[in-house]
């Protein structure tokens, strides 16, 4: 968050000041260097911009800070308004508490910041000070372990420090596969006590092609992602490419063009589709060119007799 405001440091001449625009982001400073001309408009505008971009950037970290739970490894630096002597940068012992002046051992494993500030501030309230305002930050984050699998070319136990989102994770595993597929399953061991392990499907579609932001999850310590393999059909008969296809959202008339279009002998009017329902195979007689295509099925072009 913005802790400083325009700040002068001095005048060059009588029409120009220099600025130092100094800016919080959770536990460290950032300062830029900005010299513009006082009476500029444009300046104007471009110091409103850098400061929107760092209240943005600040924002994007303190709400990973929010929602991230505290564990073994983490270093917390603890603040009392007005109250220095109780200042405390701890790290996170293996059993998950923290030793804190007056109060002594605290635990707060699987605490975010918001919910540890408001247990500190309780329990100094309870007999020590009136109204205590705590702030807590992360100083220091733990490595988290987590596990991504399938259409990726370096699968397996990653070790992540600081915030990591899942295109992060995807570029460190080495990227998709040419078999990737458009869904991703995400499963997250239970936030809490008595919850159940929750499962996200995120489609990678959306995300990478369309630019949906909001599918970009923040990973946390023990996700487990599974990048699913791309469905496939089949175009046979006469089609001058006939071969396996990655499937995607087509008609018949694109798959026999995916597949080089149609022979000299091919005979357009009885196409038909070999599809599996329920495990049994059942065939769909001369089909339409804008019939849809689903994954597995088998788009078989005959010869014309004729």
């Amino acid at each position: 968050m913005i802790t400083g405001v325009v700040k002068v440091l001095h005048k060059w001449g009588n029409s120009h000041k220099k600025y130092v625009l100094k800016a919080r982001c959770d536990k460290k400073n950032a300062f830029m260097k900005i010299p513009v001309r006082a009476h500029s408009f444009v300046a104007r505008l471009v110091l409103a911009a850098v400061i929107g971009v760092i209240a943005f950037l600040g924002a994007g970290f303190n709400s990973y800070a929010d929602q991230y739970m505290v564990g073994a490894g983490d270093v917390l630096k603890i603040e009392v308004y007005d109250h220095d002597d109780l200042t405390t940068v701890a790290r996170v012992n293996g059993d998950g508490t923290i030793t804190m002046p007056l109060l002594g051992q605290l635990d707060v494993n699987r605490l975010t910041v918001s919910q540890i500030s408001e247990l500190l501030s309780a329990r100094l309230e309870d007999g020590y000070i009136i109204a205590p305002q705590v702030s807590v930050f992360i100083e220091e984050f733990r490595s988290k372990k987590v596990i991504i699998l399938g259409q990726v070319h370096k699968p397996g136990l990653y070790e992540l420090q600081g915030q990591t989102t899942l295109l992060e994770l995807i570029s460190k595993a080495g990227g998709l596969t040419e078999d990737a597929g458009e869904k991703v399953i995400l499963k997250r061991k239970p936030t809490a006590p008595g919850y159940d392990e929750s499962v996200i499907n995120i489609d990678m579609k959306k995300l990478v092609e369309q630019g949906d932001a909001s599918l970009n999850v923040t990973i946390i310590d023990g996700d487990s992602i599974y990048i699913s393999k791309a469905g496939v059909f089949y175009v046979t008969g006469e089609v001058k490419k006939p071969d396996m296809y990655k499937y995607e959202a087509i008609t018949v008339i694109k798959a026999i063009t995916m597949a080089g279009g149609l022979t000299d002998r091919a005979s357009a009017r009885n196409v038909k589709i070999i599809r599996k329902i329920d495990g049994r195979e059942d065939v769909l007689e001369k089909v339409k060119m804008d019939e849809s295509v689903l994954p597995g099925d088998v788009v078989v072009v005959p010869e014309s007799f004729f």
